[in-house]
């Protein structure tokens, strides 16, 4: 049925796919990112997919690409119960096209691959941050962002405010051996003469 579905998508999109792939039970179709209105209308569209439902937007930070994000569209069909994934490749200076005129759906998920990754919608109504907090700096998700973060934030209860300070490590980071006392003891344990027998 996949096989199906990737010889019908590649029929319809022509030169639109750059690369495609079936794996982990799921079909994935890698397309640029100026053509990914036009790709996400003809799969909602057409009568053999009727991807109607975008199941979630979300980016994939590849640092040492040129390209350095792939921006992923999962979407649904619920009358054919077949599901595909789309990607797209960008960088954190090129805008991807806004899709919500496909998808209203798309308007959070957008919001939250720029407030994480950075990425670039154009023509998205609202692009402004999501789940960080306003001034945050930088984009959490990427892999280049500090474990600490820029900045902690905290109730001062003199200013009776919330203020932010940089971050400051109570103690210095700790040099671990790797050793777990979980991993057994050196002698045999009451019991442990079992475990060979099986």
């Amino acid at each position: 049925m996949l096989t199906e579905l990737e010889a019908h998508v590649t029929s319809k999109l022509g030169a639109a796919v750059l690369d495609k792939r079936i794996a982990v039970g799921e079909l994935t179709v890698t397309v640029p990112a100026a053509d990914i209105v036009q790709v996400l209308t003809t799969l909602r569209d057409d009568r053999s997919c009727q991807f109607v439902v975008l199941i979630d937007i979300c980016g994939v930070d590849w640092p040492s690409r040129a390209m350095r994000f792939d921006v992923v569209y999962h979407l649904l069909s619920p009358r054919l119960n077949q599901r595909i994934r789309i990607k797209v490749h960008a960088d954190d200076e090129t805008p991807v096209p806004s899709v919500i005129g496909v998808y209203p759906a798309a308007n959070w998920y957008e919001r939250e691959a720029f407030d994480m990754y950075g990425i670039l919608f154009s023509g998205h109504p609202d692009l402004r941050r999501l789940l960080t907090d306003y001034g945050f700096q930088g984009y959490p998700l990427r892999k280049d962002f500090p474990l600490t973060g820029y900045v902690e934030v905290r109730y001062d209860d003199e200013a009776k405010r919330v203020v932010y300070e940089p971050v400051k490590l109570v103690q210095e980071f700790r040099s671990f051996d790797f050793e777990s006392p979980w991993e057994g003891s050196p002698y045999a344990l009451p019991g442990d003469e079992k475990a060979g027998l099986s």
